[in-house]
């Protein structure tokens, strides 16, 4: 019955479609600045035309394959291509430069099919179960799920706590402009028609994912980055480095695999988490930093399992773990598919060919990197002068296309901006797009919570799992001001 189900992902269009994905999310991966929120912004709008199984396949390409590409740059040239690849400039870019470069991307590679693949067999096994958790979740139980998951990614941002929860405010304000489903009144519309619908999720990824993107590597980048110089002979690591790589790699993919599950790991946490455990549990702790092969394989394999794992609270509870999977959640909504436990059950067909896709994807990228790391190789020596025009005129085109309304290049001018400035005062603008997507998710789940009990806040710790989830929030809100205590005594 589940290979009936996986069925589209083998037709012609769900191939292609998912080569289209992957090819995109390597090059995204590949040049540095870009990411996978930002090509993902820039083509959610193509997507509406297809059927949601296709859109979803080929938008989960480009994330999965930017865990691939971002290694790249990372190893060449000591910048990462993508965030989660930050741990690999460490100990990859020092074995390039130790003429190791072949090893170095072929272990990146390998490791980023196993950590990918066996992620993937744990979604098969994992989401059944948790869609069964998740059908004893009633609208408190919700509320208080997506409180505790937008306050973790507050506490896991790379900012202070202050500063992502200003963000993640934010957020939730901007997602409560427009129509008020319950009173029909018009919120902070601003006497405007076009704002009435609420701010678009796709338009609001492209400004700040795009325009802002474009605007922080535009106006901070000083030079080209340099590309290691050294001979790639082969891209096969030697006896030693295998030997060496086999237990980070098991350990990073049941790592990565829970990491990508929690609100707020994903591929990043991941990475660094593998990179500190195989630095402490390493006989050569003297390499790391100089070339070490574990600090290598390690977390290129967590982060490809934490990309899986990811996918698992996401289309069984409908909570997002991390900023991409928020995208992916507002393209499921947009093509009328909300997931939550009941998906499995009521759209198996998308469910099972995207998990399909996956293991088809992980197969492309590994004939596809290997081959293709000289052309790569050449890409990075694109000046950005050259590709940001290209990527100003997609994010106007996709703006305009998904709603054929020329306010909502204006928005997309003026996010990018606010993300620029943002950036600047060193704010992180993940929180803010959690807090956009799930603002009308949560404000639905606390006001049907209060109609339920008829306007009585107690319902929230009267049912034993929300209770159990908003003590838990409150643990993560006081954890700032706890370890600030403990440090001030500890002086």
């Amino acid at each position: 019955m589940i290979w009936e189900y996986m069925a589209e992902a083998f037709t012609l269009s769900g191939l292609m479609y998912c080569f289209i994905g992957v090819l995109t999310g390597t090059l995204v991966g590949v040049l540095p600045g870009v990411g996978p929120a930002a090509a993902m912004s820039l083509l959610l709008p193509i997507t509406f035309g297809m059927g949601p199984a296709n859109a979803i396949i080929m938008l989960a390409g480009i994330y999965y394959g930017s865990q691939y590409g971002g290694s790249t740059t990372a190893i060449l040239m000591r910048i990462p291509g993508e965030a989660a690849s930050v741990v690999t400039c460490i100990d990859g870019y020092m074995m390039a430069r130790k003429g190791r470069a072949g090893a170095a991307l072929g272990l990146a590679a390998f490791g980023s099919f196993f950590g990918g693949t066996i992620g993937i067999a744990g979604i098969v096994f994992a989401a059944p179960l948790f869609s069964k958790v998740a059908l004893a979740f009633g609208p408190p139980e919700y509320f208080a799920l997506i409180l505790l998951g937008v306050l973790l990614v507050t506490n896991l941002s790379t900012d202070p706590f202050v500063k992502a929860a200003t963000m993640a405010v934010l957020g939730l304000f901007a997602g409560a402009v427009g129509i008020d489903l319950i009173s029909g009144e018009n919120r902070f519309t601003m006497g405007t028609l076009t704002l009435t619908d609420g701010i678009s999720i796709s338009v609001a990824a492209i400004g700040l994912f795009g325009i802002g993107e474009v605007l922080s590597n535009l106006l901070d980048r000083t030079a080209q980055p340099h590309v290691v110089k050294t001979s790639i002979r082969s891209l096969f690591p030697n006896r030693e480095e295998w030997r060496r790589s086999a237990k980070p790699m098991a350990r990073g993919t049941v790592l990565g695999f829970f990491m990508g599950i929690l609100p707020g790991g994903g591929a990043v946490m991941a990475s660094l988490t593998s990179y500190a455990l195989e630095k402490r549990l390493s006989d050569h702790k003297e390499e790391f930093g100089r070339g070490a092969v574990e600090g290598l394989s390690g977390p290129e394999t967590a982060n490809n399992a934490a990309t899986a794992g990811a996918f698992i609270p996401l289309l069984t509870f409908g909570l997002p773990s991390n900023v991409v999977m928020a995208l992916l959640l507002g393209a499921l909504q947009i093509h009328g598919v909300q997931p939550g436990p009941a998906m499995i059950e009521m759209h198996p067909h998308l469910f099972w060919s995207v998990i399909a896709s996956m293991y088809i994807g992980n197969v492309f990228l590994m004939v596809l990197n290997l081959p293709l790391i000289g052309l790569w190789v050449q890409l990075l020596r694109i000046s950005y002068t050259l590709l940001f025009p290209i990527i100003i005129v997609g994010c106007v085109v996709g703006a305009y296309t998904v709603s054929q309304n020329e306010f909502d290049i204006l928005i997309i001018g003026v996010l990018g901006v606010f993300a620029y400035i943002m950036r600047q005062l060193s704010y992180d603008i993940a929180p803010f797009i959690f807090g956009l997507v799930l603002s009308p998710l949560m404000e639905n789940a606390f006001r049907q919570s209060l109609l339920m009990s008829r306007g009585s806040p107690q319902i929230f710790v009267e049912r034993p799992i929300s209770a159990a989830l908003i003590a838990l929030a409150a643990i993560v809100l006081c954890f700032p001001l706890m370890k600030r205590v403990v440090g001030k005594s500890s002086t």
